[in-house]
């Protein structure tokens, strides 16, 4: 990768330019999709509904769905980018990784866009500079590790198996719903009475804690818990190794199979 980084540069900076080549907005619809989907869902649950009853709710709002869009944004790009890239990679020898790669490079500079906007109105409404925020440093990393990770099995395993990309798309949808991003896991509907099902959806799904965290981080100024972090780097660690696992045992005879 560093024999290779002006390659890995200049995938980024395609990648950034092809997005929305031609639109008149351009990269500002990085900022304007996140945007949009918390109004509708502010007037959703806050205003029609009713069920969520939190100060500042946008905020709060806000503060998962960046997350979860870095998250689904990423997986959905990566996983045909291998075979969208195909005559490359069939006459020129360099590392596969760096195109699955510089997708989610690319979607973590959205996101990391969303969080220098999303940071100082936080502080605004809070009133506070509290030290938990330096954590969103290491809770991000450990988020990129996780996406990385999955970018790159994703990729591979939809080079050899083309039903990949479009299981993906039916699947985000009901893990959307099911990932605490419109209320905490403890707010939900009978949760409280069934604590095994809290932790079900809180620690059974590997995106829930790290929505919690940059919402701990952001929205309320405290600090995850140990084990919170804990499990964040266990599972963004092994999702990155698992991802190298399999790409250099699949990845191998790329160039032949596409």
């Amino acid at each position: 990768m560093l024999r290779y980084r002006f390659l890995f540069e200049q995938m980024v900076r395609r990648e950034l330019r092809q997005k929305y080549k031609g639109s008149a907005l351009g990269a500002l619809w990085y900022l304007v999709n996140p945007l949009v989907l918390m109004g509708a869902y502010s007037l959703v649950f806050s205003v029609l509904l009713r069920v969520a009853d939190k100060p500042n709710y946008p905020l709060f709002l806000l503060a998962g769905l960046i997350v979860w869009v870095f998250f689904a944004q990423a997986l959905l790009a990566a996983a045909p980018s291998l075979v969208q890239n195909a005559p490359l990679i069939r006459k020129v020898r360099f590392p596969r990784e760096t195109i699955p790669a510089s997708v989610a490079v690319v979607q973590l500079a959205t996101f990391l866009v969303m969080l220098v906007v999303l940071v100082p109105v936080e502080l605004v409404v809070r009133g506070s500079l509290d030290p938990a925020l330096l954590l969103i440093v290491p809770v991000v990393l450990l988020l990129f590790c996780f996406v990385l990770g999955l970018s790159l099995a994703l990729s591979v395993l939809h080079a050899h198996y083309r039903d990949v990309e479009p299981i993906l798309g039916a699947l985000l949808l009901p893990w959307f719903f099911v990932t605490p991003i419109f209320l905490r896991v403890d707010d939900l509907p009978g949760v409280s009475s069934r604590a095994w099902l809290g932790d079900l959806l809180q620690w059974a799904n590997p995106i829930a804690p790290f929505v919690d965290a940059v919402r701990e981080v952001l929205y309320s100024g405290t600090a995850p818990s140990l084990g919170h972090l804990a499990y964040l780097a266990g599972v963004g660690v092994g999702a990155l190794a698992l991802g190298v696992m399999v790409f250099r045992r699949l990845g191998r005879d790329l160039a032949v199979l596409l």
